[in-house]
């Protein structure tokens, strides 16, 4: 099983996820391989320190898109992760991934996740206790900074265009029976520490979503739009989540009117939740 980690300046995370994915791998067990990408920190160094576990193949263009076909002509097997450094993974999840991507059928997985809100502001927990109750953030395989596909599946994607938005691409590239949220499997995500941040990674994520649909409007996952009547039906099951619902409304049109004044390909890092 191959493991393409894709990392522009990740010096303060890489060595997290790095131990937490070899925590109890036997020797030849995974095949990891990091892409430290325009790095102008210890990313590379930190990654090689590691020994023959992982394979780094540096590049100095500041690209992920760049980066994961690096990684992907460097990979040596199936089935493949696609892993964000700044999130955290261990072994026993990745074989959790590996058994559900052998399931019949399924050519994509993900696993669940775990936000670690330790720190967070009112305004940040708020907006995540709205997010993670959405439909389709509860059953796509994006935000999650892990997706994994079987030969079958990476050929689907290989074939994607470009864009910022390039977990979203790839679930939605799958029909909901082509795709699953692996059982057993979790990853650990760092939202913002900060609104200021929050509004940078939601203006991020408008953007992709726009650029995406230009692209590829007709995608066998249909659209991850959130709409009012997921909000409303949010609001009926749990009162007392209404002032949450209405800073999220203001949030996601803060970042709709920022993403159109944007650059396609401005990036707006959140390194609040690399500290």
């Amino acid at each position: 099983m191959s493991i393409v980690i894709p990392a522009h300046d990740e010096a303060k995370v890489i060595g997290r996820l790095l131990r937490g994915l070899l925590e109890s791998a036997r020797p030849g067990d995974l095949d990891i391989v990091v892409v430290p990408n325009g790095c102008t920190d210890a990313t590379a160094d930190i990654a090689a320190s590691f020994g023959d576990a992982v394979r780094v193949v540096e590049t100095p263009e500041a690209s992920k898109a760049a980066a994961l076909r690096l990684g992907d002509t460097a990979a040596r097997g199936f089935p493949r992760l696609y892993v964000d450094a700044d999130v955290e993974l261990r072994t026993a999840d990745v074989h959790a991934l590996a058994a559900a991507l052998d399931r019949p059928g399924i050519l994509a997985a993900a696993p669940s996740r775990a936000l670690n809100m330790t720190g967070r502001p009112w305004t940040v927990r708020a907006y995540y206790a709205v997010w993670t109750r959405l439909p389709e953030i509860r059953r796509g395989l994006f935000g999650r900074g892990v997706i994994g596909v079987t030969a079958e599946g990476h050929t689907r994607i290989a074939a994607l265009p470009q864009v910022m938005a390039d977990d979203l691409a790839a679930s939605l590239a799958f029909a909901p029976h082509e795709r699953a949220i692996a059982n057993g499997a979790r990853v650990v995500v760092h939202p913002p520490r900060t609104l200021a941040d929050l509004l940078r990674r939601r203006e991020r994520a408008a953007a992709g979503t726009d650029q995406l649909e230009s692209a590829a409007p007709d995608q066998p996952g249909g659209s991850a739009r959130t709409g009012v009547a997921d909000l409303a039906a949010i609001a009926r099951r749990a009162p007392w989540l209404t002032p949450h619902i209405a800073l999220f409304l203001t949030v996601a049109l803060i970042a709709r009117h920022r993403a159109r004044h944007a650059t396609p390909t401005t990036w707006q890092r959140d390194n609040s939740s690399r500290a």
